[in-house]
């Protein structure tokens, strides 16, 4: 029934997808039992002849349950979307990868720090539109926009964050398998927003450390003195 669901990607995907199917299965039960309802009463109270309408103030047991019944859910759903919403946007661990992504009119800015694992130095590796990141590694992104809100979204990560200018915001994800994915701008952001979209790539260990050789010199010479270092003990 959920198949639409872009596969999931992500090492907390599955507890939004538990949620999404919880609020999905509420509602879907709610509409089929209020048409349900509507239907019977349409026949039950239909024109008949001779039948006169009863007029009636209301059922004070009726509209307490009506209230308290959605407000219990409401309650429920919140208490059990906090661990996620704390887990995806209060808790950020420090990360593996650092990167800054900045939305501007109409692309993604992608910012490396170098070897100095600073942002806005010289040694830094700014590419546009294009994330590239290994699997299982915690990546750190902060989150940034030059001119209007735009929405930062990976929809096989399960994540989807606003950029606001003048606000840096920090978000994370690890993906769980290579390949490519989507990053559209989920927030209309102007004439050109339909075209706004950039792609993810999800490398293995070997070919995350490839294309750093071939794109990062720079990053390539630090990893290699980190290895020299950790081998030399």
């Amino acid at each position: 029934m959920l198949r639409w669901l872009p596969e999931n990607v992500s090492t907390y995907g599955e507890k939004i997808d538990g949620i999404f199917y919880l609020i999905y299965y509420i509602t879907g039960a709610t509409f089929v039992l209020v048409t349900a309802l509507l239907v019977a009463f349409l026949v039950l109270y239909r024109h008949r002849p001779g039948r006169k309408a009863v007029y009636t103030h209301g059922n004070t047991a009726l509209e307490i349950t009506w209230t308290i019944v959605p407000a219990v859910i409401m309650v429920v759903l919140g208490l059990v979307s906090k661990a996620r919403w704390d887990e995806v946007k209060v808790d950020i661990p420090r990360g593996d990868i650092q990167v800054r992504v900045t939305g501007k009119q109409f692309n993604w800015e992608i910012l490396y720090p170098g070897p100095d694992g600073k942002f806005d130095t010289e040694d830094d590796l700014q590419i546009d539109n294009d994330l590239h990141v290994p699997v299982g590694k915690v990546v750190r992104v902060a989150l940034r926009s030059k001119d209007v809100i735009h929405s930062f979204f990976l929809p096989h990560l399960r994540l989807k964050q606003d950029t606001v200018p003048g606000r840096e915001i920090l978000t994370w994800f690890e993906a769980t398998k290579p390949g490519t994915y989507e990053i559209p701008c989920a927030e209309l952001c102007g004439f050109g927003h339909s075209g706004m979209k950039g792609t993810l790539y999800v490398h293995t260990p070997e070919d995350y450390a490839r294309w750093v050789a071939e794109k990062w010199p720079a990053q390539q010479a630090r990893l290699g003195t980190k290895s020299e270092a950790e081998a030399r003990g």
